[in-house]
């Protein structure tokens, strides 16, 4: 496959912006302010070229497209555009697929383009799609891998932006979107941030999946899994994917999170024989009990900046083993989270970023 794209980059931070009413009109995509700087880069082998620019230029060019233009439907030609959105550096390339309900690339390109030398570079692909049994939209996740998640909390996050964006919707609304992991409800706050209801965990140990027996119940809570020779206590959940949460190693001292080998240990508990659908894993430090430290390996993505399912799955975990509050902070290597585990409809709600980078167009 041959990629090239041209993007529009965003290089300064800025505060979230404000909204008013919504509607469902195509509107013009504002691009987001970029410095005076004009850059080419070219790298490419013998499957694969990709190419890009990015200038003052572009941006003010860009502010000038609407959706229609810019995410049309010529991939005809075998171009895909695009636009690639972050939650707190989990980083996706998001597709306008709305007019099917296949994806317009395969995971093998979808892995290709997330390559980070030869590709646009980025945590996963995204599809926005038409929605099923009665839901507003449908989402489907391509892991930098290949595979397919049932879904992804900072992906939701994205996604929802993205279809503020196409639909021109602005201030506080919410949609629903049918996932691999069921309903999911997300509401665009009038800061900009995006509040999930992530529904209901999972704590049958079968249901995760996991092997581990239940200890608690049927529920996995403190349990003892070896890896690699090491005794951890781990607490099994799932938010429609499987998450393996740990404090620390048995009898252990209190977890240091900075000073986890992560690329190391992280794949052996993701192909751990005891997780049939391998799985996510949290590796958590708590500072106080409305305040954790997190961070994560990704099933099909590694190390990651963020991830919003693991957060919620996280103090899941953290409140059963009666370590935090059921609201808590999160920190994550990108920044942080809200979530709220409330009692009265036992749902998890996050509430957290997300941004647009820049606009592209991939040759397939």
């Amino acid at each position: 496959m041959e990629i090239a794209a041209t993007t529009s980059v965003s290089v300064a931070p800025q505060p979230p912006r404000p909204s008013n009413a919504f509607s469902r009109k195509p509107h013009s995509v504002s691009s987001l302010p970029l410095a005076s700087f004009q850059r080419k880069h070219c790298v490419g082998n013998d499957k694969l070229r990709v190419s890009a620019s990015s200038s003052l230029d572009a941006v003010v060019a860009a502010e000038k497209i609407s959706p229609a233009s810019l995410l049309d439907k010529r991939e005809t030609g075998g171009v895909l555009h695009f636009v690639k959105y972050h939650g707190l550096g989990n980083d996706f390339i998001l597709v306008d697929n709305r007019d099917s309900s296949e994806p317009k690339i395969t995971q093998e390109q979808a892995a290709k383009l997330c390559d980070r030398n030869f590709g646009v570079g980025a945590d996963g692909v995204i599809f926005a799609m038409p929605g099923v049994n009665g839901t507003d939209y449908a989402m489907r996740i391509f892991n930098s891998d290949g595979s397919e998640p049932e879904m992804c909390g900072n992906g939701v996050r994205c996604f929802a932006r993205f279809i503020a964006k196409l639909e021109n919707l602005q201030g506080k609304h919410s949609f629903t979107i049918h996932t691999g992991a069921g309903l999911i409800v997300p509401e665009i706050q009038d800061d900009g941030q995006a509040k999930v209801d992530m529904g209901i965990p999972v704590l049958k140990a079968q249901d995760v999946p996991t092997k581990l027996p239940g200890n608690k119940g049927e529920a996995v809570i403190q349990a003892e899994l070896v890896v690699d020779g090491v005794s951890w206590n781990v607490t099994c959940v799932s938010m429609g994917n499987p998450h393996c949460i740990t404090f620390g190693t048995k009898g252990g001292p209190k977890l240091k999170v900075d000073d986890l080998n992560l690329s190391e240990i992280g794949p052996k508990f993701e192909h751990h024989e005891m997780f049939p659908a391998r799985t996510n894993t949290e590796f958590v430090e708590v500072l106080s009990r409305s305040h954790l430290k997190m961070r994560v390996w990704e099933r099909g993505a590694g190390a990651t900046l963020a991830c919003g399912t693991g957060a919620c799955a996280m103090v899941v975990a953290a409140v059963l083993e009666g370590r935090a509050n059921r609201k808590c902070t999160v920190d994550l290597p990108g920044g942080p989270l809200e979530i709220e585990w409330k009692q009265e409809d036992n749902h998890i709600y996050m509430t957290g970023p997300a941004e647009a980078v820049f606009y592209g167009r991939a040759l397939l």
